[in-house]
């Protein structure tokens, strides 16, 4: 196997043991067993644990699909509304057993890694901006209220979200996610009375 391509599945196979078993549950042998690669080929492509979660951090991002909340073709809402049917289907995909790795992460290493703290900070940095912009058109096209902050409004539905993933999590069931949808969509970003686009 070549060097460059070994490193690709190891890392494909960390993405998928930190997200299955966390951190602290997923070993450097774990990794390597589940990338069919020896386990002294680990340090030829890592110092260490911490910095392959980091890029392991990078990778998921990737995933996110954060370009479709800025497609121009689909009107904001339904961009945003597509985009968490998204996510909610990938956790009913694993059986509501996942959640997210940046809050997985964030809320089992934070106190622990800096490092691994300041990569889930700057994620979850990217996700709000996006979602920010996403708002930032809604209230432009006068989707959703004139006076909604887009930016504070984009930290609640990211935060809304990471708490409906641990309540999904603990249930092992959609409940949260069909409460989020509502709240979200339903409540908060509804357009005022004489909302006119800006």
């Amino acid at each position: 196997m070549a060097s460059h391509s070994q490193r690709t599945v190891i890392v494909t196979a960390a993405v998928d043991r930190f997200h299955a078993k966390g951190y602290h549950g997923t070993s450097v042998n774990d990794i390597t067993v589940a990338a069919g690669v020896p386990r002294g080929s680990f340090y030829n492509h890592f110092a260490s644990k911490e910095e392959l979660a980091a890029i392991v951090l990078q990778q998921y991002g990737q995933t996110r699909r954060l370009e479709e909340l800025s497609d121009p073709a689909v009107a904001p809402l339904e961009r945003l509304h597509r985009y968490f049917e998204f996510l909610r289907d990938e956790q009913a995909e694993h059986h509501f057993t996942r959640g997210c790795l940046f809050g997985n992460f964030g809320s089992e290493m934070a106190d622990h890694s800096e490092v691994l703290r300041g990569g889930v900070e700057h994620c979850l940095g990217l996700w709000r901006a996006a979602l920010t912009e996403v708002l930032v058109e809604a209230v432009r096209s006068g989707a959703v209220r004139v006076g909604l902050d887009p930016e504070a409004a984009a930290l609640f539905i990211l935060c809304a979200w990471e708490g409906a993933l641990v309540a999904a999590r603990c249930g092992r069931s959609d409940e949260a996610f069909s409460t989020f949808f509502r709240v979200v969509f339903d409540s908060l970003l509804q357009p005022g009375q004489d909302n006119v686009p800006l």
